[in-house]
C-alpha cells in the first residue's frame, strides 16, 4: 500500500488523524494564507480541509500530486469540484458524520424562535422582568416545511413528528413514496412557502439554491412564519430576510449560516427578531469526531486502492463489482495502448465491447482505463473515472460502449477497436489466472501473455519458412525472441504473426523484415 503525504489544512479531531498517522506522513497546518498553501501543496498527496480553507481552482492546479481533497463536513461549496473533476482529483465528503448535530441544532432554533428564549435571555441579563413581552407559541399541531429531504432534512422531520407538528416538504428529487415513508407530504414550492407556520432549508450551496428564498418568496409567506438556515449561508438572501423581518412581513427567523463567514458585521445580527448563531451546526464534540473518521475511512480506502464512499465527483462503484472489474483495468490499458500504436493517426472513433460475464456489470471503472492505454505517454493528465468524460471531451474523440452478456470464446473479454480516417484496427484481451491475454487483433485469434516488453507484429501470406526468415532477421540485431504466435484465416492464407522481443528493432530491422516476400507490413508496439 503507497504511503500517502496528506496535509490536514483545517482543525479536525484526533481520531480521524489518528487513524490516518500509522499509515502516512500527515502534516497539521491550520490557519495557511492561500499563498502559502499554494507554495506546499504540490508535495502532498491528499489535502483534508473544513470550511475554513479555501481550495480554489489556483491551489489545485498547483497540487500536482493531489490525488484526493476531503471535506470533513457535508458541504464542498468552499472546494472547486469542478477543477478537481479537470484533473482527476477525487473529492470526498462526510454526509453522515454530523447529521445529527444539524438536526438538533435545527430544532434548538425552532424551539428558541418560538419561546423567545435568546431575547428573554438578553432582557434578563439587563436586569428587567417581562414575561409579557415574550409570550411564545407552540410548535404542536404546527406546519413545518422543510426544503430539502436529504439526511438532515429527514432526521429533522422525523423529530418535528414526535413534536406533533405537521410535516410537508418540497424536493424535486425524492418521490412521494420516500416522503411518505418519514411522514411528510411533499408539495410544490409554492405551496410550501403558503402553507408553512415554519420554514427550514436543508440544501447545499449550488448554482440553483443561491438566493432561493427572496424577497418574492417571503412575501408569499404568512406573516407569522418563522424561517430556519442551519444549511449553506446565502440559500437566503439575507438583506431580503432582514427587511421582511424588521417590517412584520415574517414572525421571526433563526440563521446558523452565512453569506460570507466570519460573519462579525453580519445584517441579520442587528435584528432583535432574528436569533444567530455562529455556523454551529455541525459543532458538537460528536459530530467532530464522527465526520474526521468519517473522511480518513475513506482515505484509508482509496490508498488500498478501493473507491471511497462517498466521493463527490465519481460513480459508485460497488464492491463486488470492483472485486470482477480490477483484473480487467489491465486488460483494457494494454488493448487500448496495442491498438493506438497499430493505427494511424488520431482516433475519430472509439469503440468497446464487454462480452461475457463482465458485461453483467457496471463497466464504469473500465473506460478510463482504455482512454489511459490510448493516451499513453502523450499526456500527463491523471485519467479516471472522474475526470475521463472531460478528457475525451477535450480530445474530440467519439466513445461507443456495447455489452454482450453471451460469449463464444472467453467467459469475459474486452475489445477495442479503433476507426481513424485511413484504417480500423481491433485488439481484444481477457484475464485468466491474474494474467492479461491479448487474444484478437483484427480478424486474427491467438494468445498472448503481456508481461510487457515489445511486440513485433508482421501481416504476411502463410506459408513455409516464414517464421524462420524472420528469425534470421531479427538474429542479425542480436534481438531476443520471447515468444512467437501466429494467427491466420486459413492455410496459405492471410495472416498475423506476433512476435515477442526484449527490446524495441531499429527501423533498419525493420526494413530487412518488410523486405522478405509474403510481408505486407510489419510494426513494434510497446506492451
Amino acid at each position: 500500500m503507497p504511503r500517502w503525504k496528506i496535509l490536514v489544512s483545517d482543525r479536525i479531531a484526533k481520531e480521524g488523524l489518528d487513524m490516518l498517522t500509522p499509515k502516512a506522513d500527515v502534516d497539521v497546518k491550520t490557519g495557511l494564507p492561500p499563498e502559502e498553501l499554494g507554495k506546499i501543496i504540490g508535495d502532498y498527496d491528499a489535502l483534508i480541509v473544513r470550511s475554513e480553507t479555501q481550495v480554489t481552482a489556483d491551489i489545485i492546479n498547483k497540487g500536482k500530486n493531489l490525488q484526493v481533497i476531503g471535506r470533513a463536513g457535508v458541504g464542498v461549496d468552499n472546494i472547486d469540484v469542478d477543477a478537481a473533476t479537470r484533473q482527476g482529483i477525487t473529492v470526498v465528503n462526510a454526509p453522515t458524520g454530523n447529521t445529527i448535530a444539524a438536526t438538533e441544532h435545527t430544532m434548538a432554533l425552532i424551539l428558541a424562535m418560538s419561546r423567545f428564549v435568546a431575547q428573554a435571555d438578553a432582557s434578563m441579563r439587563k436586569g428587567e422582568w417581562n414575561r409579557a413581552a415574550f409570550t411564545g407559541t407552540e410548535i404542536r399541531g404546527k406546519t413545518l416545511g422543510i426544503i430539502g429531504l436529504g439526511k438532515v432534512g429527514i432526521e429533522v422531520a422525523r423529530r418535528a413528528r414526535a413534536f406533533e407538528m405537521n410535516i410537508i416538504a418540497h424536493d424535486p428529487y425524492v418521490s412521494q413514496d420516500h416522503a411518505t415513508v418519514i411522514g411528510a407530504k411533499l408539495v410544490t414550492m409554492e405551496e410550501l412557502l403558503k402553507e408553512s407556520d415554519y420554514i427550514t432549508v436543508h440544501v447545499p450551496l449550488t448554482s440553483s439554491t443561491t438566493g432561493l428564498i427572496g424577497a418574492k418568496e417571503l412575501a408569499t409567506c404568512k406573516k407569522t412564519v418563522r424561517i430556519i438556515n442551519v444549511a449553506r449561508g446565502g440559500v437566503i438572501d439575507e438583506q431580503a430576510l432582514y427587511d421582511a423581518a424588521e417590517a412584520g412581513k415574517i414572525a421571526g427567523a433563526a440563521v446558523d449560516v452565512f453569506s460570507k463567514e466570519p460573519a462579525k458585521d453580519n445584517i441579520l445580527a442587528k435584528s432583535s427578531k432574528i436569533i444567530v448563531t455562529p455556523h454551529l451546526g455541525a459543532s458538537t464534540a460528536e459530530a467532530q469526531t464522527g465526520v474526521a473518521i468519517e473522511v480518513a475511512a475513506q482515505f484509508l480506502a482509496m490508498m488500498e486502492g478501493n473507491p471511497a464512499r462517498y466521493a463527490v465527483n465519481a460513480p459508485m462503484i460497488m464492491p463486488e463489482a470492483l472485486g470482477a472489474l480490477s483484473p480487467f483495468v489491465d486488460v483494457c490499458v494494454k488493448a487500448g495502448s496495442i491498438a493506438m500504436q497499430m493505427c494511424e493517426g488520431q482516433p475519430d472513433l472509439i469503440k468497446i465491447t464487454y462480452t461475457g460475464e463482465i458485461a453483467k456489470y457496471d463497466t464504469t471503472l473500465l473506460k478510463p482505463a482504455v482512454i489511459r492505454g490510448i493516451l499513453g505517454n502523450s499526456s500527463d493528465i491523471r485519467v479516471n473515472v472522474i475526470n475521463v468524460n472531460q478528457v475525451v471531451q477535450a480530445r474530440g474523440y467519439k466513445i461507443v460502449e456495447q455489452k454482450e452478456t453471451e460469449s463464444d470464446h472467453y467467459t469475459s473479454m474486452i475489445a477495442v477497436e479503433l476507426t481513424t480516417s485511413r484504417k480500423t484496427v481491433m485488439v481484444a484481451g481477457t484475464s485468466t489466472r491474474g494474467e492479461t491475454h491479448i487474444v484478437r487483433l483484427d480478424e486474427y485469434w491467438l494468445d498472448l501473455t503481456a508481461p510487457g516488453g515489445y511486440i513485433l507484429l508482421i501481416r504476411h501470406t502463410d506459408r513455409p519458412g516464414m517464421i524462420g526468415a524472420v528469425g534470421t532477421e531479427t538474429g542479425k540485431q542480436n534481438a531476443n525472441i520471447s515468444f512467437m504466435e501466429v494467427g491466420r484465416l486459413s492455410p496459405k492464407g492471410r495472416a498475423i504473426m506476433a512476435v515477442g522481443l526484449d527490446d524495441a528493432l531499429p527501423e533498419a530491422a525493420l526494413k530487412g523484415i518488410r523486405a522478405i516476400p509474403g510481408i505486407t507490413e510489419a510494426t513494434v508496439v510497446k506492451v
